[in-house]
């Protein structure tokens, strides 16, 4: 493409060159340069035109921008309802774990009147219940969503704490089962009982004051709960002796062992072998003379064990004192 430029009839005529990219460029420049100052125009012409109200011009802007407006209007409003129906179902979701999280609470020992006082609403309490999936009468507004969005987090951030607290009751209690001696330390029969009996070396009668598990030397005797061993001494009455501390002041004693397999210190689980019946001390034959002790205070091991294949004597009432009298009694 070839341009004359002349000056007149006796100047010099001057030609300008221009390739297809030379031209390409060019009207690349033109289009950008045109699209530049339309758009200073706009804005600085019609916007300013339109939100001053000029008679004829903001008349025109107002027809060009009306369809683009109630498009974006159109397109907030369908996300806002989107989004109105998520929140609804957010909340029936979190008021039906409020359910649950009641009736869990209740299962952990917590009564409404104290979860009410441990979580503070954060409106005033209306009579009756209240619940139900949040469906809006209109449109909801973005700054009603907002405020419906967060009052969902505090509720289940509070839900979240009230979970952590039902688990951690329901935890304490699990380890406080598993520090009560309810097992059996020795699968066999109940001889003696705890209470007054003849004494099997006097024949006058005498405080027994545990249970009797008659059993062959080397059986497995367990411990009753988990605990720590207090002890594990020769005692002259009791024989090999051994003693777990399950705390809380909570004490059980296995004597007669024929031979002790934990040391002071030990930690002991729930079941786990511990000893092996015998008769050392004061015995007459074989058997685990087994006692429990609440601050220093014995009590009556049948009580524990009770639920435990001991109802609550593995014997008839009218039994024990000819149990009394049998080989396999002790101290």
């Amino acid at each position: 493409m070839q341009i004359l430029i002349t000056h007149g009839t006796l100047a010099k005529t001057r030609v300008l060159s221009f390739n297809r990219l030379q031209l390409a460029a060019g009207l690349l420049a033109l289009v950008i340069l045109l699209m530049g100052l339309s758009g200073t125009i706009y804005h600085a012409v019609f916007l300013k035109a339109a939100r001053e109200g000029w008679p004829v011009v903001s008349q025109v802007v107002r027809l060009v921008v009306r369809d683009e407006f109630a498009q974006r209007d159109r397109f907030m409003r369908e996300n806002l309802d989107a989004m109105a129906r998520k929140v609804g179902e957010m909340q029936a979701k979190l008021v039906r774990l409020e359910a649950m999280g009641e009736r869990v609470s209740g299962l952990a020992g917590f009564k409404p009147d104290e979860l009410r006082q441990m979580v503070a609403p954060s409106a005033p309490a209306k009579p009756g219940g209240q619940g139900g999936p949040f469906i809006p009468a209109s449109s909801p507004s973005l700054d009603q969503l907002n405020a419906l969005v967060a009052s969902l987090d505090l509720t289940a951030d509070q839900s979240n704490d009230l979970f952590t607290l039902v688990e951690s009751r329901l935890f304490e209690r699990r380890l406080a089962s598993l520090m009560i001696p309810n097992s059996r330390p020795v699968d066999a029969p109940v001889g003696s009982r705890f209470g007054f009996r003849s004494d099997p070396f006097t024949g006058r009668a005498a405080l027994h004051t545990g249970l009797d598990f008659a059993a062959d030397t080397g059986t497995p005797i367990m411990a009753a709960a988990g605990g720590v061993v207090r002890s594990a001494d020769l005692h002259p009455a009791y024989g090999n002796l051994l003693e777990i501390d399950h705390g809380n002041g909570l004490v059980t004693r296995y004597a007669h062992a024929s031979r002790i397999l934990v040391k002071p210190g030990d930690l002991v689980k729930r079941g786990q072998r511990v000893a092996e019946v015998g008769s050392t001390g004061r015995s007459t034959g074989p058997h685990l003379h087994f006692e429990v002790m609440v601050e220093g205070v014995l009590q009556d091991p049948a009580k524990f064990l009770a639920g435990k294949g001991l109802e609550p004597f593995d014997l008839p009432h009218g039994a024990h004192a000819a149990q009394a009298k049998a080989p396999a009694a002790g101290h």
